[in-house]
């Protein structure tokens, strides 16, 4: 009762309070918009989508740099709002279309990106969707966005009962090999270090040097390979 009564308030006050101004994302699972709150003036991310919602709800209580403020998440049955913050910038798949990334400009993206990955997987949470589009660049600060395909790991399950990700940035455990956990955010992490450098998947052109030697830790098709988790792969770099 009182999650149902938490999303018809919000649904409402959405309509009583914002405006939309554009679509930012619309696929099979729900929709982004851009609104604009009618007294304030200031711009919000409304996400509407099917599936779980638990890590948005968890992640209202945490403040990162490197991850959006969530200020209001609600469920209905598989129905989700989340009001988050509006992150201004670039994505870094916008940008690697025009060129790729020095060595130390790509260090400093993706430790900003682990710090984020810190906060969810201290709360037991997996991104699963770690790819150029889903990272924001503020100024010089790196924000991690997109939590729809986000979920909380259990120890208990052997497999994940969905198959979400990016295809060559999704590891091999999310087709259902085994559960994903914290090193399949690892895996990606590998891919993007690798692409923002050569602008390929490591599988076609491995970066050289010592950061090749870094992705291909953290492409090993056996989780227990990869780094143990994102701090150790702060430390390489």
């Amino acid at each position: 009762m009182g999650a149902i009564f938490i999303y018809t308030w919000l649904s409402n006050a959405l309509q009583a309070e914002f405006d939309p101004i554009k679509p930012i994302k619309e696929g099979p699972r729900g929709r982004i918009l851009l609104i604009r709150h009618r007294t304030t003036g200031q711009d919000f991310i409304l996400r509407s989508f099917t599936g779980n919602g638990a890590v948005y709800q968890k992640l209202r209580d945490y403040t990162c740099p490197n991850l959006p403020v969530i200020y209001e998440a609600a469920a209905q049955g598989s129905s989700n709002l989340v009001l988050e913050e509006y992150i201004q910038g670039d994505t870094l798949g916008f940008l690697l279309q025009e060129a790729v990334f020095t060595p130390e400009e790509t260090k400093k993206i993706v430790r900003q990106v682990c710090q984020a990955l810190w906060v969810l997987h201290s709360i037991g949470a997996v991104h699963r969707d770690v790819k150029p589009d889903n990272i924001i660049l503020r100024g010089n600060q790196a924000v991690l966005i997109d939590f729809d395909a986000a979920r909380f790991y259990n120890p208990e399950v052997e497999n994940d009962t969905q198959i979400l990700g990016t295809v060559g940035f999704a590891a091999p455990e999310q087709y259902g090999l085994s559960q994903s956990d914290i090193r399949t955010d690892i895996y990606a992490l590998g891919v993007l270090i690798n692409v923002m450098l050569t602008g390929q998947h490591p599988s076609r052109e491995l970066v050289k040097g010592r950061l090749g030697r870094v992705v291909d830790r953290c492409t090993h098709v056996n989780p227990q390979r990869r780094y143990k988790n994102v701090l150790r792969l702060m430390e390489a770099l």
